[in-house]
């Protein structure tokens, strides 16, 4: 009878713990956030080369494979089996944005470009307007009140010490203890 004992001990802990846990499984909306304000990490992952339109724009028939390397970078895929084609694929899966995917395919006979084929790429401004995963401000603060607003202000009541005349030598009445002793 003392193995269950302990048993129950271990399990009245996780009990509540996987009640919360299966509860929480409906709490997760369509945008992968916990009811609806934690967002938990996720890994931001980045394959291949990035490939601009600068970059395709200088991109040829007739460049060696060396001349494709330096430009482009290597290969994200060659296969043995197709020697004459390179494959820079790339891939991008960050929080906050839309996961991206980009292929350009280069094709050689005689070690030169024959064709290249690419997706519709960005131009560098745009690949890293894409990615840029800062959230615009919700609302826009107004930190001015415009001429309804101003008259809708209560003006406040005069003070009593504003509705009394006093002049600056008299002041107000006030009591210091002297700064130094007299006695010498």
């Amino acid at each position: 009878m003392a193995a269950p004992t302990r048993f129950r001990f271990f399990l009245s802990p996780l009990l509540p713990v996987a009640c919360a846990a299966l509860a929480g499984c409906s709490t997760v909306s369509s945008d992968g956030s916990l009811l609806g304000f934690i967002t938990p990490y996720r890994m931001e992952v980045v394959q291949g080369n990035v490939v601009t339109q600068d970059m395709v724009a200088q991109l040829r028939p007739g460049l060696t494979g060396d001349q494709v390397r330096t430009l482009l970078g290597s290969p994200l895929l060659t296969d043995v089996f197709h020697a004459n084609r390179w494959d820079y694929v790339f891939t991008i899966r960050r929080q906050g944005t839309a996961p991206q995917q980009r292929r350009v395919t280069v094709f050689f006979e005689n070690d030169r470009v024959s064709r290249f084929e690419a997706d519709a790429v960005p131009t560098e401004r745009e690949f890293v307007a894409a990615i840029d995963a800062t959230k615009p401000p919700s609302r826009k603060t107004v930190l001015e009140l415009d001429e309804a607003q101003l008259r809708a202000i209560p003006v406040p009541a005069p003070s009593r010490a504003a509705q009394t005349p006093q002049t600056a030598a008299s002041g107000p009445a006030r009591s210091y203890p002297p700064l130094e002793t007299s006695v010498r």
